[in-house]
This record gives C-alpha cells, sequence and structure tokens, in this order.
C-alpha cells in the first residue's frame, strides 16, 4: 500500500483518520479532496490548525472556550446576563445549541464531560467544585442541570444535586420528551416515560 500512496498522501489520510467518527475510507475521500482542491484551500486548513492552540483558551469562570486575548467569557461578563441563573452543561458546543434558542439569557458553567466510569471520568475530573465556588461567589439561585439524557448525564445531574443540596439554590433540569414532528409509535420507553412524567395543564 505504501508502494501505491505517496507518503505525504499517507500521512494525511492517517492523521484524518485519527479524528472521532472518520474511518480509513472517509480519510481517504477528504484527503484526496483536499489534493484535488486549490493549494490555498489547504493553506488555510494549515493556517488554522496552526492557530487552534495558541488562539483559544477555556473561560476561567465558565470553561467556556475563549479567545485567548479575552479574560473571560463575553456571556459571562455582558450585563444584560443574570449571573444569578447558571446553565450546567457537559462541552463547549452545548453552549452554542443552547444560544441559539434566543430563549436563555442566563450565563453557562461547562463541566468538561460527564461521569463516565468506562472512560475513566469521575467526578474529579469534572469542574464540579468550581461550580460550587461559582454558586457561592455570584450567589446563584438557580441551576438549570443541561446535560444529556443519557445514564452519563443522568448519574452527573444526580451528583450535582448530591453537591449542592446544602445551599440556596434552586434546582430544575431541561424538559424531556417527545420531539416535534416524531409519531408515538417510533419513541423509545424512556422518551415517552419522560412525556408523561412531564406532561402539562392545557
Amino acid at each position: 500500500m505504501s508502494t501505491v500512496i505517496p507518503k505525504p498522501l499517507g500521512d494525511l489520510i492517517d492523521s484524518l483518520a485519527q479524528l472521532p467518527g472518520v474511518g480509513p475510507r472517509t480519510a481517504e475521500r477528504y484527503a484526496y479532496y483536499l489534493l484535488r482542491a486549490e493549494a490555498s484551500k489547504a493553506d488555510s486548513l494549515v493556517q488554522s490548525l496552526a492557530k487552534l492552540h495558541a488562539g483559544i483558551k477555556y473561560c476561567p469562570k465558565t470553561f467556556a472556550l475563549i479567545s485567548s486575548d479575552q479574560e473571560l467569557s463575553p456571556i459571562y461578563t455582558d450585563p444584560k446576563r443574570n449571573k444569578q441563573q447558571v446553565a450546567v452543561v457537559a462541552d463547549p458546543f452545548d453552549i452554542v445549541a443552547l444560544e441559539k434558542t434566543n430563549s436563555y439569557s442566563g450565563t453557562y458553567h461547562v463541566l468538561g464531560g460527564l461521569v463516565s466510569p468506562i472512560d475513566n471520568i469521575g467526578p474529579q475530573q469534572l469542574k464540579i467544585k468550581e461550580l460550587i465556588q461559582r454558586i457561592d461567589e455570584d450567589k446563584v439561585t438557580e441551576l438549570i442541570l443541561a446535560t444529556n439524557a443519557s445514564v452519563e448525564g443522568e448519574s452527573t445531574a444526580l451528583l450535582i444535586t448530591q453537591q449542592v443540596a446544602n445551599r440556596p439554590v434552586k434546582l430544575t433540569r431541561l424538559a424531556r420528551g417527545l420531539p416535534v414532528g416524531v409519531d408515538l409509535e417510533y419513541a423509545d420507553q424512556i422518551t415517552l416515560t419522560r412525556a408523561l412524567e412531564g406532561r402539562q395543564s392545557l
């Protein structure tokens, strides 16, 4: 195989194949696309990758991603945002999803993952201690637990609930239920159970 594919192309395929969700065949397609495209596209990609680690850091307060020239997250420093309402999410890109709704005016706290013994991620690897510190410093009145509706997400939400039990903070959880456009016959049992539990009066 090494005699069929030139080494520079093979090295690129190997690098791309290390990305999550990218198998060998997909890596080959990406690499061949970059080879056939104008050199400027590959150069642009190289420059973006080269600046990635140096240009981004974590906000020391919210642990959201920020530019390296910023001290704190712009959402946190925005005077229009409610610092006493905090949505707790697993990863920085969960913030993007919630912000797209244009219906949340609080701030965020990124845990940096979810409790997952299989992946060797325990409570000590998450930013829970920092969250408790924030509750005290910002006099947080509501924590919105916005973790995934998975075993890991539920375990993490339960852990946080236990950790903040002795603090005067309201705990809420994102609603669970049927997505718009899904027929009942195709919904799984967990989703249907959540939908029944979270039913509302009309």
